[in-house]
């Protein structure tokens, strides 16, 4: 089962920092289209090409052609699913859950976004510091 789907909103997040004068790490599109079989995703928005195409004229006599930006093809392992809740990129994982509809009862796998492990870890650190500070305050009171 694929991770990242069509109409998913995803962040980059890796490549260079700006691209054609725009952000391109750290910037958020929604999937337009995933290539499956080349593990690529095209993201609304971002890694625009520039394509010059032949003017020509169509039946009803306009004219076609100059130049138009078009999205290019990103690595999925460039791009990471954002969580609706925190709009920060996270991990995602699968659970099983039974579901009953109309008398049918079947196994769904459904995606979630796992917490983040960022935030636990500053916060683990942060009361580390304090404690250890107090336990040198202590140890200097007795001394």
């Amino acid at each position: 089962m694929a991770k990242i789907r069509k109409g998913d909103l995803v962040e980059i997040i890796s490549g260079p920092k700006m691209k054609n004068d725009k952000q391109f790490r750290g910037a958020q599109g929604i999937v337009l289209e995933v290539l499956v079989d080349e593990q690529r995703v095209i993201v609304e928005g971002l890694n625009l090409t520039t394509r010059h195409t032949r003017v020509g004229q169509t039946q009803r006599g306009s004219k076609t052609g100059g130049i138009e930006h078009i999205e290019s093809p990103i690595h999925v392992s460039n791009v990471a699913l954002v969580d609706p809740a925190t709009k920060k990129p996270a991990r995602v994982g699968f659970k099983e859950t039974t579901v009953t509809k109309d008398g049918v009862t079947k196994v769904v796998r459904e995606r979630y976004f796992k917490p983040s492990r960022r935030a636990e870890s500053k916060s683990t650190a942060k009361t580390t510091k304090k404690a250890s500070a107090k336990t040198e305050a202590t140890k200097k009171d007795a001394e």
